[in-house]
């Protein structure tokens, strides 16, 4: 089957059935904070797809304000605890809906399954002068806690669908990761790095690309250099998309196999592939990208808790159901953490504005 574009938070489907170019650019958007959930459904949670970050256009949501002080470091590995360990941004658009609706009868189960849960802060503004603060202002609240960040400013981002934008040149592009990387502090942190980057790159020359991936790899060892305790992973796309093989030979090109600015990959952003299914395959593109053994990765469970649509449905498909609850425990061999990286209740588009919180999705998906 030909790959066909659908996406969550930016990225294809492939085999999922007939999604058409039409109904792919009508993509569904990230708010930018994060909250998180925890339900039943895949390998024992629920399941579905989630999406935080704010983008302009159609990703939505606010950054985060402002600078806060610095934090203090805590080095290692995440996986020496578990979801305990992670931050939860009180900024997210469920916790706000959450506070601000306490009489509304969905309240009480969005509020436990959804914006109780630990999820990703997206960054997605590429006007460098704002991100350190923005950034800090993130790490400096988490204290003890691992955040999750998203990094998401790469030129011609999601090759011109929705969540279009980013830097203007990948010159720029250096200046805001340099910047990003100077906000993110000595403790223990995740940084998602840039989405669909690797993934979604086809859209690009041969040059363009070539040029793409060695900006990648250059920020991947500018982040690993400002905070050698973060843990930065590169665009696996998912298991419905390209081949393992082909993903990897991508990210040796973008440095996800050198250690000196890469911990691994991640998979299944904004997707609902199930759990399982994700991790055999981010451990075949783990073994196709050679590398220290070191090098792990992290799942998007969000929304992934019934898996993906028979009928290859992408944008705020009824039936799905939240994923495990994140955690940076998995028990499973080089799958270093499970996260929400996408926010269930964030909308495709198809329930509301891109990257808008919907609470009747959000409610769909936290009842499973």
């Amino acid at each position: 089957m030909g790959e066909t574009r659908a996406r969550g938070r930016g990225g294809r489907r492939r085999g999922l059935g007939g999604v058409t170019a039409t109904a792919a650019l009508l993509v569904a958007a990230v708010g930018v904070l994060a909250g998180a959930v925890t339900v039943a459904g895949d390998d024992g949670t629920g399941g579905g797809r989630s999406g935080t970050g704010a983008v302009e256009g159609s990703r939505s949501g606010p950054e985060p304000p402002g600078p806060a002080s610095s934090a203090r470091p805590s080095p290692g590995r995440p996986g020496a605890g578990g979801a305990d360990r992670l931050f939860r941004y009180e900024g997210a658009q469920a916790v706000a809906w959450v506070r601000a609706h306490g009489d509304d009868p969905r309240q009480p189960l969005i509020a436990s399954r959804i914006a109780a849960r630990p999820a990703a802060v997206w960054f997605t503004d590429p006007r460098p002068w704002a991100i350190s603060a923005r950034v800090r202002a993130v790490t400096s609240r988490a204290g003890d806690r691992v955040p999750v960040l998203v990094a998401y400013a790469i030129p011609n981002r999601d090759c011109g669908g929705p969540s279009r934008g980013g830097a203007p040149h990948l010159a720029a592009y250096g200046q805001w990761i340099k910047r990003f990387a100077a906000g993110l502090g000595s403790r223990e942190v995740v940084v998602i790095l840039e989405p669909d980057a690797v993934a979604l790159a086809d859209c690009l020359s041969p040059g363009e690309r070539s040029r793409r991936f060695a900006a990648l790899a250059r920020a991947g060892r500018v982040l690993k250099r400002a905070n050698p305790a973060a843990r930065v992973y590169h665009d696996g796309g998912h298991s419905g998309w390209h081949r393992a093989e082909r993903q990897a030979a991508a990210l040796r090109r973008a440095g996800a196999a050198s250690p000196a600015g890469s911990d691994g990959v991640f998979t299944n952003v904004s997707n609902f592939h199930r759990t399982a299914t994700e991790a055999a395959y981010a451990r075949r593109v783990l073994a196709a990208l050679g590398g220290p053994r070191g090098l792990g990765a992290v799942i998007d469970t969000s929304r992934n808790g019934n898996g993906a649509p028979a009928d290859g449905q992408w944008c705020d498909p009824a039936g799905r159901s939240v994923g495990r609850p994140p955690t940076l425990r998995t028990g499973a061999a080089r799958i270093d953490a499970y996260l929400w990286v996408k926010l269930p209740g964030e909308s495709d588009g198809c329930r509301g504005r891109p990257g808008t919180f919907s609470p009747a999705y959000a409610y769909d998906l936290a009842r499973g």
